[in-house]
């Protein structure tokens, strides 16, 4: 069966635990490889891509927020120093803004909270300008103010840069307010999927 996003969709993914969602996500930017079928990325099989370029252009935020030791704006000059780019003060602080930490570049990243450190790893992900965003359950380690809270920014920053999503959730409810498609696997298979009001419907309290 075909998987297809289109350009400024978010699919999100669910089942239960167990089923693959996150292994899907890796095969994604080739943090694993597949055994088998082809992922194309803007038409091209992305095996045709060098790993470091597909990375830049598909960029990944996690469950946990792993920010490395310094500053928040080390962490976002990170990714473009990999392709040999100095991002400045400006870009850095523009990013910053859109994740709602402006002002706060020099800041250490050690003291940051769950919500905060899940911001900048979102900021990061987007320095390098990427076409595609992948997050794999990226509020599930938050409470339940940080998780509306980063939920919500989730949803700007992907409609103001015009992304394409790939999400996993457990989260039925959090499915439903923010996908345009909806695919359920199972035991490492594509059981299902569709528009959210036909699948968040059939799958009813799925867990």
């Amino acid at each position: 069966m075909t998987v297809d996003v289109r350009k400024g969709e978010v699919l999100v993914i669910v089942g239960p635990s167990g089923a693959g969602k996150s292994s899907f996500l890796r095969l994604l930017n080739r943090l694993d490889e597949p055994t088998g079928g082809t992922v194309r990325f803007e038409g091209r099989d992305y095996k045709e891509i060098p790993p470091p370029e597909l990375r830049r252009r598909v960029g990944m935020v996690t469950q946990t927020a792993f920010l490395f030791p310094g500053t928040i704006a080390d962490n976002l000059r990170f990714g473009p120093l990999q392709q040999g780019i100095e991002l400045a003060a400006e870009p850095i602080e523009a990013l910053l803004s859109q994740v709602g930490l402006g002002g706060r570049a020099g800041e250490g990243v050690a003291h940051l909270s769950g919500g905060e450190a899940q911001r900048v790893s979102l900021a990061r992900a987007l320095a390098t300008k990427p076409a595609v965003l992948l997050l794999d359950e990226p509020t599930s380690a938050l409470d339940a103010d940080a998780k509306d809270e980063v939920e919500r920014l989730i949803l700007t920053v992907v409609r103001r840069n015009d992304l394409t999503c790939v999400m996993v959730s457990h989260d039925l409810a959090q499915a439903a307010r923010v996908a345009d498609q909806v695919m359920v696997m199972n035991k490492g298979r594509l059981a299902k999927i569709g528009k959210v009001s036909e699948v968040i419907n059939a799958e009813g309290n799925l867990r």
